[in-house]
Formats: C-alpha cells, structure tokens, sequence
C-alpha cells in the first residue's frame, strides 16, 4: 500500500495532538487516530476538569473564611452536582477546542480504535467498519489507565478511581485514599475542602515521596492541621466492599492491624501504560514492565515507530508528553529532509512537577537529598511565604521556596516550592535551568515588589547567607 500519511499520531491526549499539530505545521500531512474522546484522559478526565474541581473547592474555603478578609458569607454550601456540571464544562471546551486546532492545522482525523499492522501501517476500527491507513511514520501516544490492587478492582459505586472520583454520585461522608502521589493528594485536598471526613495511606515513609523531604514534612503538618489524617509507612492489606460502605484492613506504621469503615474508597497508586492489543509486540519494540523504551527524540529502535507520554518512562506528565511530542515531530521533520528544524533531546532534569492541592506545591530538579547522592556539595536556601508582603497581605502565608545549588560552580540543581500559586511560579527556576545559570544571575535578577515571586529571588540568597527579610 502506498503511503497515505507522512505521519500518523495513535492518541490525541496532551502528547498527541501536540505531535499532530506540529507535524503539521512543518508541512507533513498528518493524520490522528483517537478512540475515544480528542484531547485524550488530559483534557477530559485529568489536568483540567480535576482542576475546575479543585478551584471551586479553593473558592469555596474561602468563602468559609470569609471573616479572615473582613467579608461576611453567610449559610454558604456546596452544590456538588453544579461543581461538577462547571467541570465537565470545562473539559468539552477544551474538547472542542483541539477539534478546531485539528481542522485548523488540517490534521485528519480517524475515530476508532487503532492496532498497528507494520511499524508504518494501523488497522482502525470505528463506527464506520475497519480501514487501514498507512505514513512513513507513526508515533505512539496512547497514555495509560488507573493501576488497580488487585483487591480493591475499582467498580464506581464504592472503589473508585479518578474518573470515578470526578464524577460522584454522591458527596462521600467518609472517604479513604490510598496513595499520595499527585492525584491522591490533590482529591484528598479537594474533598477535604468539601468537608468531607479524609484519611490518606501512604506505604511510603512520608506523603509525596518524590518531594524534597523537606515539602513533604511540611505538606503532612498542613493538611493534619486541616483535619485530614495522615498514615505514612502504612498499607491498605483488604477491603470488604458492601451497599452501606467499605471495610478496609489498614497496616499501620508499628504493625499492628485495624480495621476501618468508610463510605468510599479512591485508588490513587500509580499508572498503567495502554500498550497490550495495541500490535506492539509484533513490532520488536522494547518494552520494560509494560512501557515503550525509546531514545532522547522518541525513537523506538523499530525503523518509522516513534512513542511519546505515558507510554514511556516516566515522570508520567502531560506537559513532558506534549514536549516529547514536539521533539518526535521536528526528528521526523529532520529525517523527511527538512533542513530549517533542528530537534533537541529531551532533559529529564528539567521537567517540572506540580500538585494543586491545597496548599500547592511545585518542583524541578533534584531534591537535596537527590543532589548529595550524586555526589555534589550542595549549598541550599529557604524563604518562608511568612518574611514576605504580599503573601501576608493575601492572607496566604503558609509556605516556603527552596533552592539548591552546586556549592563549586554556582549551578542550579534544582527548586522546591510549597504555598499559594507555586505552580504558577516555578517556571521562573525552570527557565533558570534551562539557560544553566547560576546563583549569580539569580542575585541579580530584579524581581518586582509587592509578589510572592519576591520569596524565589530570597531563597537564592539564603543558599549564600544572604537573605534580606527574614
């Protein structure tokens, strides 16, 4: 069969339709195929929807605390079909907005669910029977799916994963989350704020463990003190799903085994790559413990096959995804003969992580911990959101900024934030260690005045005893 496509793209989450699009504007005709929903688990059931859940909740604290700003609200509640009605709102216009990106770019788009026939060849199956399209080459972006336990099968009435956990049925009354990575954590937060009664597992010694130690002691103190209980070292060992509720056997720290009722149950441990029935195996591609084994540019050693995302060694993020998916896009650009691109490997060591619970926290780079394990002599700084105005004027003064450096070069290893609007804020570091500065620049950075960006600037100079306001 000839060639129809310079590219095909299997999956239209973050990565995907990012790849296509780009793909398409240096000239290749592309085409997407996408089984379910365009904008993939992202946009329609991740990032943005359980961020439109997570803002209501922050308005809705506030409004709770209304006094503290001098306000009055009276008989406030929440409405929790409304709250969800808002974030499934959200998520179809962002749907329908990678609609028209790919009629705009004029990407085709194939409806149905993709298995690949040959490297450069997939066989679609939609409402429309099955067609086979073929390009010179494809590009595998196909995400993944909640990690089940294998005795807590989520079934959406009690076990629940986030898909469930997006669109409740019912406001639990007492809720268990067993994980604290990101997803744990962020709806931990958001149904604690609904004032729901919350308690979160963590097998590891500290809740999200790939946080500097330091974020995570502070993120445990915060969210205790919001009234969420906190079991660290501890492990889920059985749950007894019944109509009224959950029965969960709960390992605890010391050993000793309890047990528990709650009326729902969130499973937030860990992912799942979609890669089985997809016709890898065929293909000689490299797999290790289900993901997709590729070089720096997303090349998967099988000529013409390329992957992106979460199909791929972590950290299994949408905006690592949607990077991937421009350096596959500009590698192939460059093979197919264009001379005008110039495609980049990816740095690990510059992607950020950022959780929206509340209080948020954002990272890049290595923790200290992480830096004194590489060997290095490390120098590191704190500013606490207390020693700054405007923090204190927005009433949201619970958080710090932390920065480690190579103590010999100056370098920037890696930032640490916890507090308001973090996630807004640790670009500034990102853009630092991209360009490979040093406490230098840094230090010499005007930052304006009155912002909670001010702290970045302050932690810098505490690293060299050099802090002005605290």
């Amino acid at each position: 069969m000839a060639d129809q496509y310079d590219v095909i793209v299997l999956g239209s989450g973050p990565g995907g339709y990012v790849a296509a699009i780009r793909c398409a504007q240096l000239g290749l005709k592309t085409a997407i195929v996408e089984r379910e929903l365009l904008g993939g688990i992202c946009l329609n059931w991740g990032c943005i929807p359980t961020k439109a859940l997570l803002r209501s909740a922050e308005v809705f604290n506030h409004m709770k605390h209304a006094k503290n700003y001098g306000l009055a609200a009276d008989n406030i509640r929440a409405d929790l079909d409304a709250i969800v009605t808002r974030s499934r709102g959200v998520a179809k216009q962002l749907n329908q907005g990678v609609t028209h990106l790919m009629k705009k770019n004029k990407i085709t788009v194939h409806m149905g669910t993709g298995v690949l026939k040959s490297p450069t060849s997939i066989e679609v199956s939609g409402d429309k029977g099955k067609e086979t399209i073929s390009a010179k080459h494809v590009i595998v972006a196909t995400g993944a799916r909640a990690r089940d336990l294998p005795f807590a099968k989520a079934d959406g009435d009690r076990v629940w994963t986030y898909r469930h956990a997006m669109t409740p049925k019912v406001m639990p009354s007492k809720l268990l989350v067993i994980g604290s990575g990101a997803i744990g954590i962020e709806f931990a937060s958001f149904y604690n704020d609904m004032g729901v009664d919350v308690t979160v597992v963590e097998m590891m010694d500290r809740v999200v463990p790939v946080e500097d130690a330091d974020v995570s002691a502070f993120l445990e103190k915060s969210l205790t003190k919001q009234g969420i209980k906190i079991m660290t070292g501890a492990g889920v060992e059985a749950l007894a799903v019944s109509g009224n509720g959950v029965k969960a056997k709960i390992k605890a720290k010391d050993g000793k085994v309890a047990e528990s009722d709650f009326s729902h149950v969130i499973v937030a441990v860990g992912i799942v790559p979609n890669t089985e029935n997809i016709g890898l195996e065929a293909q000689g591609v490299k797999m290790d413990r289900g993901f997709i084994q590729i070089d720096d540019y997303g090349r998967t050693g099988t000529k013409g096959l390329w992957a992106i995302g979460d199909v791929t060694p972590g950290p299994w993020l949408a905006h690592k995804a949607s990077h991937e998916g421009v350096i596959a896009a500009e590698a192939i650009a460059a093979e197919l003969g264009n001379k005008d691109v110039h495609p980049h490997p990816m740095d690990r060591s510059n992607i950020p992580g950022c959780t929206y619970c509340h209080p948020q926290i954002a990272s890049v780079g290595l923790t200290e911990a992480k830096a004194k394990e590489a060997g290095y002599t490390v120098k590191a700084g704190t500013f606490p959101f207390i020693g700054n105005g405007k923090a204190i004027a927005l009433g949201e003064a619970e958080g710090f900024v932390k920065t480690v450096f190579d103590a010999k070069t100056g370098e920037l290893l890696g930032a640490h934030m916890i507090g308001a609007e973090v996630t807004e804020m640790i670009q500034g570091f990102v853009v630092g260690k991209t360009l490979e500065t040093t406490e230098a620049e840094l230090m010499h950075t005007i930052f304006p005045h009155p912002t909670v960006s001010e702290s970045m600037h302050e932690s810098v100079l505490a690293a060299y005893g050099r802090a002005l306001h605290i």
